[in-house]
């Protein structure tokens, strides 16, 4: 009797459990792997205008630094199953964090961001939406008004027994002030400049 009653119980506890541990590998998966296109972003203030190679294409329009930070995130070997990433966005950040313009709090971005989604077919990220003028990069070192780069990833984490519904929004961001350029080339209008 005991028994009878207790199993239900701690079936669902242990179902919990499981559930809970995969959402929170997913969360962490996520958070590295913004980090990881942060961080391969911020060290390409300089690359200039994007190319079709190595994939995935991003348009001329876009600094080479959000092609790059895309495949930094694709190769960073996550946890999660890369279709269950919904975009990824790279942008330049305004003093919040958040995408441009100055007082947006929010994850949605107007002007200077670039836009991937997962395709499954051809298994990498490829370029959705947005622009953002490689030219308009400013890496000074001490100039105050050094810009920052920013990566969301927002992604569905589905859970396994339905015990909380069909899935959950992971949403993580990270930003990171441009690593500086030298001098002749670290702003706009610059003859060196990365345009």
């Amino acid at each position: 009797m005991e028994a009878a009653l207790l199993t239900p119980l701690l079936m669902l506890v242990l179902f919990g459990i499981i559930e809970m541990s995969l959402f929170m590998r997913d969360v962490v998966s996520v958070s590295s792997s913004v980090h990881v296109g942060t961080r391969m972003a911020s060290v390409a203030a300089g690359a200039g205008p994007a190319t079709c190679t190595p994939s995935p294409c991003t348009p001329p329009t876009a600094p080479a630094l959000a092609q790059l930070a895309a495949n930094a995130i694709q190769q960073a070997g996550s946890a999660m199953p890369q279709d269950q990433i919904n975009w990824i966005e790279i942008y330049n950040a305004n003093t919040s964090g958040f995408p441009m313009p100055s007082g947006n709090t929010t994850s949605s971005c107007s002007t200077d961001c670039v836009k991937y989604v997962w395709n499954t077919s051809k298994n990498q990220f490829v370029y959705s939406s947005g622009s953002w003028s490689s030219a308009s990069i400013n890496a000074c070192i001490n100039d105050p008004n050094r810009m920052s780069v920013g990566v969301i990833m927002n992604a569905t984490h589905p859970w396994i027994t339905g015990l909380f519904g069909n899935g959950a929004t992971v949403q993580e961001r990270s930003v990171m002030q441009f690593e500086p350029l030298t001098s002749d080339s670290c702003k706009p209008g610059l003859p060196n400049s990365h345009a």
